[in-house]
């Protein structure tokens, strides 16, 4: 019972690192930063290959990658109360009941 306890310690440790180590803002900015100069220069690019066909599909380039930078926010934080988030509160109520059943 003792090694599971310390192995659960440890685990909580674990979980409270990742919950309390922010990600630096710097990096956010310099991610944002570096996909608007490459979708402002995307066009330049392909225009001579594409010629009108550069239009959707840069705005599709655009929007996939808008969607990598929300998901990367999203999943920046996985321990809060959002819908997204980890079932927290259900994985401990698991863990009480294999607990109570062990003893």
């Amino acid at each position: 019972m003792n090694n599971e306890l310390q192995s659960f310690t440890d685990i909580c440790g674990a979980c409270e690192r990742i919950k309390n180590t922010p990600i630096p803002s710097s990096y956010g900015v310099f991610i944002k930063r570096f996909v608007l100069i490459y979708l402002l220069t995307l066009p330049w690019g392909y225009v001579f290959q594409l010629g009108y066909w550069v239009v959707p599909v840069v705005v599709f380039i655009a929007y996939v990658l808008a969607g990598l930078e929300l998901i990367a926010e999203e999943i920046e934080d996985p321990f809060g109360g959002d819908e997204n988030d980890l079932p927290t509160q259900k994985i401990s109520e698991n863990i009480k009941k294999s607990v109570e059943e062990i003893l």
